[in-house]
């Protein structure tokens, strides 16, 4: 995030965040394509939003917190990749209530430990960009068994959106206790974009269901989440043994608020 405050022509002070994207993905002829996103500070209405039991109940709180924050109304925020609105959601948070934040965790000794994280220490992930199509999300990817060859797109928000839709209505259908939880494959649907050229629904549908197997979709998962551009949350900080660990800074409902309320 750009350390200089800047007025913009809404009279309130802004900063700029940086995607971790860059930008790459998105058509040159989408704002976010300029790896960069201005955002005002939070006020009390953003409080609002934040605090709407309509909004927490139907999920959409963080989404009308960011459509608010940004500044460049041109922006749809469901473009955006799931990392890059991780990103901004950081920001919002760094302005609103500062760059400090109080956690907890279970550490590997079974205990829990209360951490504290400094926002701003929060880096991309290390990418290489140079296999990105600037404006093109679609990439490809050879199974290292069966040497198939897929392509998928990183996710956006809408993309997030949709999934859990999906899932939802599944959930709906396959409510009894011994039916089998589909989100896994449902999930993998949605990412792949073609099977070995083939781009119809029946083609990649029938492949996951039938033909994907578990070391080649370990593989493409492993593969997707290294190379998607995102936040890494992850830090070292002291266990109750005194010991440093690893741990991933949680994004809990905490998250948007300080140690104290009035």
């Amino acid at each position: 995030m750009e350390e200089n405050v800047t007025e913009s022509k809404f009279k309130f002070p802004t900063e700029v965040v940086e995607l971790p994207s860059k930008g790459l993905i998105y058509p040159k002829d989408n704002p976010l394509s300029s790896g960069k996103v201005e955002m005002k500070y939070m006020t009390a209405r953003e409080e609002d939003i934040l605090t709407s039991v309509n909004l927490i109940k139907q999920g959409k709180a963080l989404d009308k917190l960011l459509e608010s924050l940004i500044v460049d109304k041109k922006i749809d925020y469901t473009d955006l990749l799931v990392g890059d609105k991780n990103a901004l959601l950081v920001g919002a948070r760094i302005l609103a209530y500062g760059k400090e934040y109080s956690f907890s965790f279970l550490d590997v000794h079974g205990e829990i430990v209360k951490a504290k994280a400094d926002l701003t220490q929060l880096k991309e992930k290390e990418l290489d960009f140079s296999n990105y199509d600037k404006g093109v999300n679609l990439f490809s990817f050879e199974l290292p068994t069966t040497k198939r060859i897929l392509t998928y797109s990183i996710p956006t928000h809408i993309d997030e959106l949709n999934l859990e839709t999906e899932i939802e209505a599944l959930r709906k259908v396959y409510n009894e206790e011994d039916s089998i939880d589909k989100s896994s494959s449902t999930r993998l649907k949605h990412l792949i974009k073609s099977v070995d050229g083939k781009t119809d629904r029946k083609s990649i549908n029938d492949f996951v269901e039938n033909e994907f197997l578990s070391v080649d979709s370990l593989a493409f998962r492993t593969h997707i989440t290294k190379e998607t551009p995102d936040i890494d949350f992850t830090m070292n900080v002291k266990n109750s043994q005194g010991e440093k660990e690893k741990v991933a800074v949680p994004m809990t409902a905490d998250f948007f608020w300080p140690n104290t309320r009035v």
